[in-house]
C-alpha cells in the first residue's frame, strides 16, 4: 500500500500534534520504515526541532534521507539499526513514538526500556499499533499486540500509561510518559 492510499484512513499530521510533536520538539521515530511519519514529524517540529529515526532497514532510511533532503529538511539524524541497541541521547526527547511497528521488535521490553532512557522527565511515549482484529490487510493476528499486552510492556518499561484509545478503523494509540521520580 501506498503512503497515498494508506493517508485515506491515516493522518500522520495528525496523529502527531495528537499526541504532542510541535515547533521544537525533539521526536525519536523508532522503527520509522520509509518515514511515513519521519518526514511529517521534520515538517511539524521546523527548524528549531529535532527528529531522530531509526530502522533496521537502509533502503527505508536512505528513502527518507532522499525525501528529507529534496524538502530542505536539515533537522533529521537518522540511523541503520536495531532499535534494541538504540539510545540517542539521555532524557531529551519530548515524544518517542512507535509508529505501527512495536510488535515487529524482537525484544520489544528492550525497545521500550531504551525509550524510556530517551524521554525528558515530562515527555511522552506514543504507541499506535494495530487492533487485534482480523482485517485485510497488517501483520498476520497471532503477531498483534492487543491493548492489554501493549501497555504490560509499557509499564514494565517503567512507564505510567496515560491513555488508551481508537485511532481510526484499524489502529489503537497508547501514550505513557515517565514514572515522576522522588
Amino acid at each position: 500500500m501506498d503512503d497515498l492510499e494508506r493517508r485515506k484512513w491515516q493522518d500522520p499530521e495528525a496523529i502527531l500534534a495528537g499526541i504532542g510533536v510541535r515547533k521544537g520538539s525533539t521526536v525519536m521515530d523508532i522503527g520509522c520504515g520509509h518515514g511515513f511519519f519521519t518526514i511529517p514529524a521534520a515538517r511539524l517540529v521546523g527548524a528549531s526541532g529535532r527528529v531522530y529515526g531509526i530502522d533496521i532497514s537502509d533502503v527505508a532510511i536512505t528513502q527518507i534521507a532522499k525525501k528529507a533532503s529534496a524538502e530542505g529538511l536539515g533537522n533529521l539524524t537518522l540511523a541503520v539499526g536495531r532499535a534494541e541497541d538504540a539510545v540517542f541521547c539521555e532524557a531529551c526527547a519530548d515524544v518517542v513514538f512507535f509508529g505501527i511497528v512495536l510488535h515487529d521488535f524482537e525484544e520489544p521490553e528492550k525497545v521500550l526500556s531504551n525509550a524510556e532512557r530517551m524521554l525528558k522527565p515530562r515527555g511522552r511515549l506514543a504507541n499506535l499499533d494495530w487492533k487485534k482484529e482480523s482485517m485485510a490487510f497488517g501483520p498476520p493476528l497471532e503477531k498483534r499486540f492487543d491493548e492489554a499486552r501493549a501497555t504490560a510492556l509499557i509499564e514494565s518499561a517503567g512507564l505510567v500509561v496515560e491513555a488508551t484509545a481508537g485511532t481510526g478503523p484499524y489502529h489503537y494509540m497508547i501514550t505513557a510518559r515517565r514514572k515522576q521520580r522522588s
